[in-house]
């Protein structure tokens, strides 16, 4: 499969499973919500408390299996990870990437002061995945 074809398929969904490697080889898989920005990355908001997170920074390999609602098509991409720093300070540059990440997905907050706070709290970064390989089965 073109991993352009598979780009502009992932370019119409947003949730997809993510596969991250654990230490003894085997898979881990996360539902997520995703967004495939216009640079080509793919960008997942999470926390620094999940096994995904130690998985990546020990492994910065991951895929994403991202499927049509009825289930008949489907694409893997597979992708280099790159982590954003942990959310340290509600200014920090992570935070205004996790606040442009939300908007690309859901739109204005109702109330971006404890949307900043609570990512500070929550430890959250953002994974950026390179896309380099995909395979699957598209109409």
């Amino acid at each position: 499969m073109e991993l352009d074809a598979a780009l502009a398929f992932a370019r119409l969904h947003t949730h997809s499973v993510l596969t991250t490697l654990r230490k003894n080889g085997r898979p881990q898989l996360s539902n997520i919500s995703y967004k495939l920005g216009d640079d080509g990355l793919f960008r997942i908001s999470i926390t620094a408390d999940r096994a995904k997170y130690f998985n990546l920074r020990r492994e910065p390999w991951a895929a994403l299996h991202i499927t049509r609602p009825d289930f008949w098509a489907y694409t893997v991409i597979e992708g280099d990870v790159e982590l954003t720093p942990v959310a340290a300070d509600r200014d920090d540059a992570t935070v205004e990437e996790l606040i442009s990440y939300y908007r690309s997905l859901s739109g204005e907050h109702p109330d971006w002061d404890d949307y900043r706070r609570a990512m500070v709290a929550d430890r959250r970064l953002i994974v950026r995945i390179k896309p380099t390989h995909a395979y699957g089965m598209l109409p």
